[in-house]
């Protein structure tokens, strides 16, 4: 018998449904918290996070409505309408391009063919064709990238790349939050700043095998967002260069997906499946046991991307863990897995083990110090 193949391992975890593709904002998710197993392995497996949550009781309560969604897609086919007439305006208010139009390569799919693998070789054949020289007023629209995330394959589709403007290409993102006298929100164009680092570093890799040189792809983007309470595209270049270092040294510090499952119970699954009456072929006691045989590094901050993290806060409160008190206090108890730990050390009701000595000393001279300072009154 042969032995199971990774990628036959993370298939059956998963089970007959469709994997659900990696996208920039899982990507940036990931490399936010590289060192969360549960995380990485529902990515790779391709698990739909929100339905597993909801199977084991803790629905998501984030994410965009049906109504924002709409309202996206409106404002992007605005932006595209007429061959992308909006962007080259745009370029030419930020750049200062003299060119008043330019052609466009939709790739949403190719020749009736929407499938990723098929857009990421035409994609990767234009580039090839602006790198012999052709199409130096190409736009493409949705063009589709590969990126290796931890040894598996994404596919990536930024919204649009420029055509070649003063020897340089410009990813763009567009986004429906409004700008508001020139400022948007600063969250939301942070988080597209960060999935703009993403499909910045897969480009730079398509342009390499094209034989272009990467840094032809600018260390700025173009995020297009409606101008005060209109509907009329604003646009700014915003600098990416911070950034796509954080992305690049994280991405290089995610572990193997694959490897990661090596530590889970032969019966794991995360299958979502129902059977023909409806039900659940899985319930909810084998899920949550699956989950829980992986391994989490749950912080407060996953509350604001992670869909299984309302799961994760109550399996860390729990425990205890420091870390659902932020990074600072789990920094500031090395070695010790327990805030209860943590005060009984304090209280001396725990006696430490030989490497928690110097920080049980720290913590009671902390202790000592709120006392002295009136801190310790009730």
């Amino acid at each position: 018998m042969l032995p199971q193949q990774p990628e036959d391992r993370l298939a059956r975890l998963r089970g007959p449904a469709s994997p659900e593709p990696y996208t920039a904002r899982k990507i940036t998710a990931l490399t936010a918290n590289p060192a969360c197993a549960r995380r990485a392995v529902l990515d790779a497996a391709g698990v739909d996070k929100a339905l597993l949550a909801t199977r084991i009781g803790f629905e998501p309560r984030f994410g965009q409505s049906p109504f924002a969604l709409t309202r996206g897609q409106a404002f992007e086919t605005l932006v595209a309408w007429g061959g992308y007439a909006e962007l080259v305006s745009l370029l030419r208010t930020e750049l200062a391009v003299p060119v008043t139009e330019a052609a466009v390569a939709d790739l949403t799919e190719v020749a009736g063919n929407s499938a990723p693998a098929v857009r990421a070789r035409e994609t990767q054949r234009l580039l090839e064709r602006i790198a012999a020289g052709d199409e130096d007023r190409l736009i493409l629209g949705h063009p589709m990238l590969t990126l290796d995330v931890a040894g598996r394959t994404a596919f990536l589709e930024p919204d649009a790349l420029t055509h070649r403007i003063g020897g340089r290409f410009y990813a763009v993102e567009i986004r429906s939050f409004p700008a508001i006298d020139g400022q948007a929100d600063p969250a939301r164009t942070a988080e597209a700043v960060k999935q703009a680092a993403v499909h910045v570093i897969a480009l730079r890799q398509a342009f390499h095998r094209a034989g272009l040189p990467p840094e032809a792809v600018a260390d700025e983007f173009l995020l297009i967002c409606p101008k005060d309470f209109s509907n009329r595209p604003y646009g700014r270049l915003l600098d990416l260069r911070q950034e796509l270092d954080a992305v690049e040294f994280q991405l290089g510090r995610l572990r193997r997906a694959a490897d990661l499952t090596e530590t889970l119970p032969a019966d794991a699954s995360f299958d979502l499946a129902e059977d023909s009456a409806g039900s659940p072929v899985r319930d909810a006691g084998e899920l949550d046991a699956s989950v829980g045989a992986l391994e989490a590094a749950y912080s407060p901050s996953c509350l604001s991307f992670c869909e299984m993290s309302r799961y994760c806060r109550q399996e860390a409160e729990t425990a205890g863990e420091p870390a659902r008190l932020g990074s600072g206090v789990r920094n500031d108890l090395p070695g010790i897995g327990s805030t209860r730990t943590a005060l009984g050390l304090i209280d001396g009701t725990v006696e430490p083990e030989p490497e928690q000595a110097e920080i049980a000393e720290l913590l009671r001279t902390a202790a000592r110090l709120r006392d002295l300072r009136g801190g310790g009154a009730a």
